[in-house]
């Protein structure tokens, strides 16, 4: 029997200013069973967030004209439980952006390590209900 997520498959946003990434991303992803949208900018990307949920984001941290801490932190203000997993070439990032995302991946790890760490937030986000995260929450500060 399939399972719920089979049927409704999770949906990523993936953030990057260039086209050809983004569409090689997406490619990969939808051939790997997921829903993906794709945003040039983080206007665009928030504007996504508002008009749909999504399962997890997928923030590329170099990016012209926009800054990847910004969109983090814009993320985490307005949906504070939406997964973010940081793609980057560098393998030291700043502190203060490792604080506003979930994860991080270096792209010399793509996709296998990707691709897990995708499955473990988009499966935890869909199997808690917004009711069990709050009880979890507030269970742990009693």
């Amino acid at each position: 029997m399939d399972s719920p997520a089979a049927m409704n498959p999770p949906l990523v946003l993936c953030i990057d200013d260039r086209s050809q990434v983004l569409e090689l991303r997406k490619a990969t992803l939808e051939s790997l069973g997921y829903r993906v949208k794709i945003a040039s900018s983080g206007y665009t990307a928030m504007k996504m967030l508002e008009e749909a949920p999504v399962a997890a984001v997928l923030l590329e941290y170099k990016l012209e004209g926009m800054d990847a801490e910004a969109v983090a932190c814009h993320v985490k203000q307005r949906f504070p439980n939406l997964p973010i997993i940081l793609l980057s070439a560098y393998s030291e990032m700043p502190e203060r952006i490792l604080w506003l995302v979930d994860e991080y991946v270096m792209k010399s790890e793509l996709p296998e390590r990707l691709l897990v760490i995708i499955e473990r937030a988009t499966r935890s986000r869909t199997l808690a209900t917004p009711s069990e995260d709050q009880r979890q929450r507030s269970g742990a500060a009693a």
